[in-house]
Order: structure tokens, then sequence, then C-alpha cells
């Protein structure tokens, strides 16, 4: 059956992303787009739409303007908000004025699932009010409609007690019929008590939390009315499971909300990685300065130790802002954890027993190797702390496919083969508001002094830079379960193995042009160069770069350039320089990592890079392997 989708939306791209989706998804649908409120109109006549999907915002025509039109052309044809950026309480209204949904674009993979519910629900009020029509009629048209309603619905007296019951109400709380009849809504499991059932007579669609028969928390909408029957005045109860719509639109909120959260915490650690540079630079020149045997040597030590310190907490706020350097490889989790196997024994304890459950030919997956061992020390410690008595922990992997049902309930979750990673432990568990703060970074259940709260935000960083997500199952007093599925790779593993020796000889005579905007880290980069041998060009701006470098009449062998600088980004520069100097190698810097800004396509990824902060030995030892690399192929020009 083709569903017919009246679509007021002003951005023809957003329009065709849109129809994708739905396409892909295996939804048959013909599409009308109009973007003005005449135009609406008219479409909503000639089109005869099953459902409409609106955009939030157009420059002449909202989308309240669309549901008030259709709510009084066509009351009884859904309405769904798809939008680039909504508030909760906007959100709100919308539904409260009979907005049947609402999609962010950045979430369209639950657009497929929100038309079919809308119209779903549809045909559920359609036979519903089918059912209250044919009350009116007769007793027996009544029944046939009551029993045939995809929604739950049942007859109680004045007291709640049941008199009759649907099949779709028995299977929302998973009761028989047998065990329904003659019981109240109280003792099914529809209100915690007697004195909190809905006050008698109509209830316009509420919603409450309710209780299925194995105690499973069910969110429902409520509906009830006086009818009539058997001269008797009786309630006609209507009940809708939105039990899993709640489920993903808490995880939306709470991804938005991490999203949100994470770029705070990216620009922050990018501003203070400029400070620390700057820190670390100063005290490494000023303790090259000082004699060997001069006691402020101590002070300058303790003031590198701070900043190292204030440094690994930056590197940690990238991790979860997911702004870190990565080096991603087709990996064998099998293979890491076993290599890890004799680090963590020491690290749990004697108390506590380390239990791995390797998969057999677990499929490969691309991340760094580095970067999930620390994904794995950070929960297996965790895990420790949450056992102070002594218990067990098991890491597990396994191959898994990811089905469309499994996608539609985990919003960030691409559907196909998998690899899992589970890390799970006997511990004290956590309740669900815990639960729903964990991976926030500083937030931390541990006593002051114990932690800083940025374990589990790594964690989750790493997890979803590396394209993978990570779900956490716990209850109180029952352990914790961490499992984390990374998308299969279809290629063989690579070796684990060491990287190259560094050499130690860190001097130069070399031409190197170092541009940055920060003044403090432009003289500390230019002296610590100079203080190797090196000839150093030095400039604030892109601009002032282009023109030093062609006003210089010898050779300049490496471009040093931030990567965002004020009048130009860092590949605009290198483009400029290497257009008169085409053997210039280069070299970037930055607060944020190389793969995050591949990510915005401003680098290629095979790029030299050196990360903030650093220290006058790193910037040589960065500058120095440049030169030392074999030389590179001829650069072909790339669009800007």
């Amino acid at each position: 059956m083709t569903i017919r989708v009246l679509l007021a939306e002003d951005n023809p791209d957003d329009a065709a992303l849109i129809q994708r989706e739905l396409k892909q998804s295996g939804v048959d649908v013909t599409i009308r787009r109009v973007h003005s409120a005449a135009a609406f109109r008219v479409a909503l006549d000639e089109v005869d739409p099953d459902i409409v999907l609106t955009d939030h915002a157009m420059p002449q025509f909202s989308a309240r303007d669309a549901l008030l039109i259709a709510r009084e052309a066509r009351p009884q044809t859904p309405v769904i908000v798809v939008t680039g950026s909504l508030d909760e309480e906007t959100a709100a209204d919308y539904i409260k004025e009979g907005a049947s949904d609402y999609v962010l674009k950045t979430h369209l993979a639950r657009l497929p699932a929100a038309l079919v519910g809308a119209l779903e629900r549809r045909r559920a009020a359609l036979a519903t009010e089918a059912a209250h029509k044919a009350l009116l009629d007769s007793e027996a048209k009544f029944a046939k409609a009551f029993n045939a309603n995809p929604s739950g619905m049942a007859i109680t007296t004045l007291e709640g007690r049941v008199v009759d019951v649907n099949e779709a109400f028995l299977r929302a709380l998973g009761y028989t019929r047998e065990e329904a009849l003659g019981r109240t809504t109280v003792d099914l499991g529809l209100w915690p008590s007697t004195g909190e059932r809905a006050d008698l007579g109509r209830v316009q669609t509420i919603e409450i939390e309710g209780r299925t028969k194995q105690h499973a928390r069910k969110t429902l909408l409520y509906s009830a009315e006086l009818i009539e029957l058997h001269d008797a005045p009786h309630v006609l109860v209507l009940t809708t499971d939105i039990t899993e719509r709640r489920a993903l639109e808490d995880q939306l909120r709470q991804a938005g909300k991490m999203e949100a959260v994470g770029q705070l915490a990216g620009g922050v650690a990018h501003d203070f990685n400029n400070i620390l540079t700057a820190i670390l630079g100063y005290a490494d020149l000023l303790n090259a300065d000082l004699p060997a045997e001069d006691r402020r040597r101590e002070d300058v030590e303790e003031i590198r130790k701070a900043a190292h310190r204030a440094a690994a907490l930056t590197r940690q706020l990238l991790a979860f802002s997911r702004k870190q350097v990565l080096e991603p490889r087709s990996l064998d989790v099998n293979a890491l954890v076993d290599n890890m196997d004799k680090m963590l024994r020491p690290l749990l304890g004697e108390n506590v027993e380390l239990r791995t459950a390797p998969a057999a030919d677990l499929r490969a997956v691309r991340a760094d190797p580095n970067q999930i061992e620390q994904v794995i020390l950070n929960l297996a410690i965790n895990a420790r702390d949450a056992m102070p008595t002594g218990g067990k922990l098991t890491i597990e992997t396994s191959n898994v496919d990811l089905d469309e049902h499994y996608a539609a309930r985990h919003p960030s979750v691409v559907p196909g083969p998998h690899v899992m990673l589970a890390v799970s432990d006997t511990g004290t568990g956590m309740d669900a508001a815990t639960q729903a703060r964990i991976f926030e970074p500083f937030f931390t259940t541990k006593d002051p002094g114990r932690g800083t709260g940025l374990g589990l935000a790594t964690v989750y960083g790493i997890v979803k830079q590396s394209g993978g997500s990570i779900w956490v199952y716990s209850e109180v007093g029952q352990g914790t379960t961490f499992k984390i599925y990374f998308p299969a790779l279809d290629a063989p593993p690579e070796q684990l193995g060491k990287g190259p020796t560094l050499s130690q000889d860190l001097r130069g005579s070399e031409t190197v042009l170092v541009v940055e905007d920060d003044e403090q880290l432009l003289h500390v980069a230019q002296r610590a160069l100079e203080a190797r041998g090196y000839t150093v060009l030095a400039a604030g701006r892109g601009d002032a770069a282009i023109a030093l470098a062609r006003r210089h009449n010898g050779p300049i062998h490496v471009l040093l350039t931030d990567v965002t600088i004020p009048d130009m980004d860092g590949r605009r520069l290198a483009a400029a320089i290497r257009a008169d100097r085409q053997d210039v190698r280069l070299l970037y810097m930055s607060g944020y990592a190389d793969q995050a800004i591949v990510h915005h396509g401003l680098l290629d990824a095979s790029v030299a890079y050196l990360p903030k902060p650093f220290t006058t030995e790193a910037i040589a030892r960065r500058v120095r392997e440049v030169l030392d690399a074999p030389a590179p192929l001829p650069q072909r020009s790339t669009p800007g």
C-alpha cells in the first residue's frame, strides 16, 4: 500500500534526505512537497494525504501554521514535526496542540517508525471512534469493535472491577482473560492504589505508569468514558502502550545532552591546550637556562608536573568530546584482550577473579588499539571499585548482527554485523538515576579525592569516535554489564606490534616557517626550534606567512602551522605556499585531534600532526621526524 505524504519543507536537500530514508526503510510513499501556506491548503485537497510531515520553521510558514490548517481541514490526518533542532518545551507544545510526533533531522532513522506509528495510532483512533459509534448503534456491534480494537480496552464497574477486556489489553499487561475478569484495575497494575485511580467520568488521554503481571513497568496513555451497559453505569477504559516510544525519546534527549556537553568539553580542552603549551614551553626554556645545580630547577619541574597533570585531564575531555588523536587499524579484539591479561590481574587485586570468554572466529574491527585498551582498562578499574569485597570480572567477545528492530530501539546504532565487547562485574550495581549520568564528565559516585569522574566519559568518547555504541545494564546489588558494539570489518586483523624507535638527535639546521595566531605559542615554538639550531620564520596570520615565504630567498624546509588561524585554515595556507615551493614539508598543530579535523574536511588523514599541548622536546622531535621521513610524492591540487 502506497502512503500519501504531504511534506511542508523549504529545503529541497532535506526533502530528498527524508524521501531516501523512507524509501530505504521499505515504506512505500509518494511525497508532495510545498513550502507556503497557500500551496499547503491546495495540496491537502488535491493529495488527500495519509500523513503530513512539516518542518519546524520556514521563512513564511511554520509547523504551527501547518498543524492548525491540517487540524481544521483534515482533523484525522496525523502531523509529524521534522526539524533540525527542537527544545523539549516546544516539542511538548506541539504534542499538546495535536501533533502525533516529532523527529529530529539528525535522527532521521527514527522517521519511518514514527510515520508507521502515527498511522497506526490514527487507525487505532478511528477504530475507537468506530467502536463508540457502534456502541450507540447496538451492543452487538460494540462488542465486535471492542474486541477488534488494536488498543487495549476494558469495561469496568464504577468501582474499577473489570467485567470485560479485549485481547490488546491482556497482551499489554500479560494476563489471561480468566485472570483479569473480576479483578480491579488496581489489582491489574494500572494504578498503584485505589486512592490514585483516576476520577470517575470522562478522562481525556492522560499518561500513567502501570505494571505488568511480571512487574515490568509500562507507560500507557489512558482514557476513560462513562457508558451505559445493561442499564447500569460503567466505565469504558482505553489504553495505548507507549513504553518504547518514551524510551526512545529519553535516549534522544540523553544523546542531545551528551552532544552539548561534549561540545563544551572539547572547546574548554582546546583553549586550555593553548595555555598549557605556553606553560610547558616556557618551563622548558627556563629550565634549559638554569645551571644544573640551581635549586630553582626543582620549582620548574613542579610547574611542568602540574601542567602535565592538567594536560592529562584535557586529553580525557577531548576523548569524551571525540576529538582526540586516533590511529585506527584493523584490530582483533581477542588478541588485544589477551595482551592485557597480565596487566589487568595485578591491577584488580587478589580478591577479584578475572575471567575471559573470547568468541571463536571473531570478526575484525577498525579501531585504535591503544584507545580500546584504555576503554577496557577504565571499565576494569570501574568494576574493581564496584567490588570492594571482591567478586568476578568477565570480559567477553562475540559476533552479533544488530537488526532493524534493535536499531529502532537504539537510535545511534546502524544495523549490520558487529563485534560485541562486554565487561561484566558482580559488584554493587547502579540505580536508574545513576545510570542516566554515568557518562557525563566529572560525575562520580566515589568519595572525594578518589577519582576525577572522567573514566567512563573517556570510554564513551572513544567508543563513539570509533564508530561504536555502548550500553549499560545494571541493577542495585546485581552487578553491572557494559556492552560495546563496534561495526565489523570484512578484512583480516593486523598484527599488534611496537612502533619504530624514535631518533634521539633532535638538532637541525633547516628553515622552518611557523604560523600560529597565539603570540605566546608562536614565541615558544620559535625559541624551542632556534635552540636546536633551526632557522625560524614566524608569522601570526596566513597572509603574513605567505608574504614572508615569498620574500625569503633561501629554502623553506617545513611549514609548521596551526590548523585554524584567523584569516584562513591550515590547508589553504599550505596550498598557497606550495604553489611556489612544492618541496616544502607540512606539519600541522592543533588543540583538536587530526581525526576530528579530517571529519570536518580540513585535512587529509595522512598528514603529519602535532597535538597541543606539546613540550619543546616534542616540537623538535616532530619537526625532525618530518624532515627525516621519505620524500613525499608530488602533490596534486585539491579543491579548498
